[in-house]
C-alpha cells in the first residue's frame, strides 16, 4: 500500500509518499517547496489571488507526483497560515476543483495528534513523550503516557514570527535574542502542562538546527551545550553566509537563531537537559492515521495519539 500526504505549513509546504507497513513507513518521494505563505498571510491577512495561485501549482503537482508513485491514499492538511487567512475558503475551494482531494484544514490539537502519530508511528509509547512542533508561526504540542488520556494543544509562537517580532540585524544581535527569549519564556507560560520523561522536536527548525549544531554523523539529540553553540555560530555572520556554509534555505538561515531560542525556551520550560529531534512528524501522522482509522480519522485523533496494537 502506498500512501501520501502533503502538508502546508508556515514556512514550507512538503510532500511525502511512502510505502506502509506495520508501524513503519518507506519514504519514496519526500520534497519541500519554501512558499513563506505564513509571511504572506501575516502582511496581507490573505495568500491573494497570485499567492493561491503558486500554491494550487504546487500541490497539482505534489498529487501527480504521488499518483505516479501508486498512492491510493492522498492526504491534504493545512496548518497555521490557513487556519488564518482571510481567504482560506477560497483556497480549500481552489485545490479541490483542481486535485479532486480535500484540503483539511487542522486545529492546532488535530496537528498535535497528527505530529505524535507521526513520531511514534503509531506505537504506544513506554513513558510520558511530548512532542512539540515548533513552526514559523505557532508551535503545537501533545502529550501522552501510558495508561493516561493524551493532551494536545498550540501556541502563536514561532520562529518566523519571533524573528518579525523582535529582530532587524542579520545576525541578530544580543539584545534581540535577548528579547527574543523573554518573549519565548512568556508564550511558554501558556504551554501544555507535562512532566515527560522525553521531549521530541519536529519540523524544519529542528532538522536544521542539526546541520548547524556540533556533534557526529547521526546525532538527533540537542542538549543546552549545543544549542550554545549553534546561536554562536548562527550569530557569526549574517545569514546567506550561513546559508551557504550549511546548505539551509536563505530564508530559513534568517529565522533559524529564533528557532534556537524557542528550543532552548522549551528545555527551561519542561526541565529537561536535552531533546530529541526526529525526522517524523505530521506527513507520517497523516499517512498512518488514514490507513489505520480511514475516512474517520480526524475523529479518532485523540485515541489513535495513543497507539494501537497490529
Amino acid at each position: 500500500m502506498i500512501g501520501a500526504s502533503a502538508d502546508l505549513g508556515s514556512n514550507s509546504v512538503h510532500l511525502l509518499v511512502a510505502e506502509i507497513g506495520d508501524h513503519s513507513l518507506l519514504p519514496l518521494v519526500d520534497e519541500s517547496e519554501f512558499l513563506g505563505l505564513g509571511a504572506a498571510v501575516d502582511a496581507n491577512g490573505a495568500l491573494g489571488a497570485d499567492g493561491r495561485g503558486r500554491l494550487v501549482e504546487t500541490i497539482v503537482r505534489y498529487v501527480t507526483t504521488a499518483r505516479e508513485h501508486g498512492a491510493t491514499e492522498i492526504t491534504l492538511v493545512g496548518t497555521e497560515p490557513i487556519r488564518r487567512a482571510a481567504d482560506a475558503a477560497r483556497i480549500v475551494a481552489d485545490i479541490d476543483a483542481a486535485t479532486g482531494i480535500p484540503l483539511h484544514v487542522l486545529t492546532h490539537e488535530e496537528e498535535a495528534y497528527l505530529t505524535l502519530v507521526g513520531v511514534t508511528a503509531g506505537r504506544p509509547v513506554a513513558d510520558e513523550t511530548l512532542v512539540v512542533d515548533i513552526g514559523g508561526g505557532s508551535s503545537e504540542f501533545c502529550a501522552v503516557a501510558p495508561g493516561g488520556i493524551a493532551r494536545a494543544s498550540g501556541l502563536r509562537l514561532g520562529s518566523n514570527r519571533l524573528t518579525a517580532d523582535h529582530v532587524v540585524a542579520d545576525p541578530p544581535t544580543p539584545d534581540e535574542l535577548e528579547a527574543m527569549a523573554t518573549a519565548a519564556d512568556e508564550a511558554l507560560e501558556r504551554a501544555l502542562d507535562a512532566a515527560p520523561q522525553e521531549v521530541v522536536a519536529v519540523g524544519g527548525t529542528a532538522s536544521n538546527l542539526l546541520k548547524v549544531a556540533p556533534g557526529g554523523p547521526g546525532d538527533q539529540t540537542v542538549t543546552r551545550g549545543r544549542l550554545v553553540a549553534a546561536v554562536s555560530t548562527l550569530t557569526s555572520a549574517p545569514s546567506a553566509v550561513i546559508s551557504n556554509r550549511f546548505a539551509v534555505n536563505p530564508t530559513r538561515a534568517r529565522i533559524l537563531p529564533a528557532g534556537a531560542v524557542i528550543m532552548s525556551a522549551l528545555m527551561r520550560r519542561y526541565r529537561v537537559e536535552q531533546l530529541r529531534v526526529s525526522e517524523a512528524s505530521l506527513r507520517e501522522g497523516a499517512i498512518h492515521a488514514v490507513h489505520h482509522a480511514g475516512g474517520a480519522w480526524r475523529d479518532r485523533l485523540p485515541a489513535l495519539a495513543h497507539g494501537w496494537l497490529d
